[in-house]
C-alpha cells in the first residue's frame, strides 16, 4: 500500500490541497491517517475515494452529498454514470477516473473509461483533451519521484495498447511517395506522442514508417540513404542540453539536404535551439495537420 502526502492528492486530483482540507473540515471527506509524529498520510483506498469525488463532482454532483456516500456508493455511482454532458466535465471525469483505474492496477476499469472516452469525444480528441493532460499529470509526479514508476509504466503501456490498435486498423497505405519515417532518437523513450502521430498520418492516408524508440542515428541515416522518403518526424521530450540537440539535428538536416525534417518537442525548449536549416518544429496537432494539407 503507498502513502501519499496531502500535495501529492492535490497532484493527483488536480485539486488544491487547500480545497481538500476544506472539504475535509467541512465535509469529513477523507480521514487522514497520522505518523507516529502527527503528520498527516493518506492510502490507496483514501486517493481513490478522492478521486472518484472529483470525477463525480464535475459533472455537476455536490461534493457535500458525495462527501457523505460510502466507498461502495461512491464507486457505483461512478460505474453508472455514462452520460456526461459538458465538455469539460467530461474529460475532468474521464483523467481522474482513468488516474484511479491506474493507481489500483485495475485494467478493466480502465478499459471500460477508456471505452466511454472513446464514445464521447473519438481517438483524437481522446488524446488531446483527456490522455495528453493525464500523461502529462502522471509525468510531474513520476519526474519528482513522488510515486513508484511502476504506476506511470503500468498507464502508459494501456495507453501504447490502445493507439497500437488503432493503428492496426488503418489500412497500410500503398503511396508510393509522401513517405514518413518516425521515430525517437536514442535515449528517447516516451513514445505516445509518436503512436498518436503515426495514427493521424496513417489516417490522413500517408505511409509510415514507424521505427519506434531509442533509434541509432546511424540506424536512421542508413534507412533514408536506401529508400524514398519526403518526410522525418523525430519527438524530444527528455530535453538533452540543446547544444547536443542542435549538432544532431543539423547533422541530420546536412546529411538529407531534400527530405523534410519536422521535430515535436516543447515549444520552451525548441525556442533555445533557434533556427536550424530544413528543420521544422510542431507545437501542437494543429501544426502537423496544416503540414498534413500542404502535402
Amino acid at each position: 500500500m503507498n502513502n501519499f502526502s496531502i500535495s501529492q492528492l492535490a497532484q493527483f486530483s488536480g485539486i488544491k490541497a487547500h480545497t481538500i482540507r476544506i472539504w475535509e473540515q467541512r465535509y469529513s471527506t477523507l480521514k487522514p491517517n497520522r505518523t507516529d509524529g502527527n503528520t498527516r498520510y493518506y492510502d490507496d483506498e483514501q486517493l481513490r475515494r478522492l478521486l472518484n469525488i472529483v470525477s463525480l463532482s464535475s459533472i455537476n454532483y455536490k461534493v457535500s452529498d458525495l462527501s457523505r456516500m460510502s466507498d461502495n456508493e461512491l464507486f457505483t455511482l461512478v460505474s453508472d454514470t455514462n452520460n456526461v454532458e459538458e465538455e469539460n466535465g467530461q474529460a475532468n471525469y474521464f483523467i481522474s477516473q482513468l488516474i484511479s483505474a491506474g493507481m489500483s492496477y485495475d485494467e478493466a476499469g480502465f478499459e471500460k473509461m477508456f471505452s466511454h472516452c472513446l464514445l464521447h469525444f473519438g481517438l483524437k480528441d481522446t488524446y488531446l483533451k483527456v490522455l495528453y493532460p493525464l500523461l502529462v499529470r502522471l509525468g510531474f509526479m513520476w519526474s519528482s519521484d513522488k510515486i513508484p514508476p511502476t504506476h506511470e509504466h503500468f498507464i502508459s503501456n494501456l495507453i501504447r495498447q490502445k493507439l497500437f490498435t488503432a493503428i492496426d486498423s488503418i489500412q497500410a497505405s500503398e503511396a508510393t511517395s509522401d513517405t514518413w519515417v518516425l521515430f525517437l532518437p536514442e535515449n528517447e523513450f516516451h513514445e505516445i506522442g509518436l503512436l498518436f502521430a503515426n495514427y493521424l498520418l496513417r489516417s490522413n492516408g500517408k505511409k509510415t514508417i514507424y521505427l519506434g524508440t531509442n533509434v541509432p542515428l546511424e540506424s536512421v541515416i542508413t534507412l533514408l540513404n536506401n529508400s524514398a522518403i519526403e518526410n522525418v518526424l523525430l519527438f524530444f521530450v527528455h530535453h538533452d542540453f540543446p547544444e547536443e540537440i542542435k549538432n544532431y539535428l543539423t547533422q541530420l538536416s546536412n546529411e538529407f539536404k531534400g527530405i523534410n525534417i519536422f521535430v515535436s518537442s516543447h515549444q520552451i525548449f525548441t525556442k533555445q535551439l533557434g533556427k536550424i536549416n530544413k528543420v521544422s518544429f510542431l507545437h501542437s496537432v494543429e501544426e502537423l495537420e496544416k503540414q498534413l494539407i500542404h502535402a
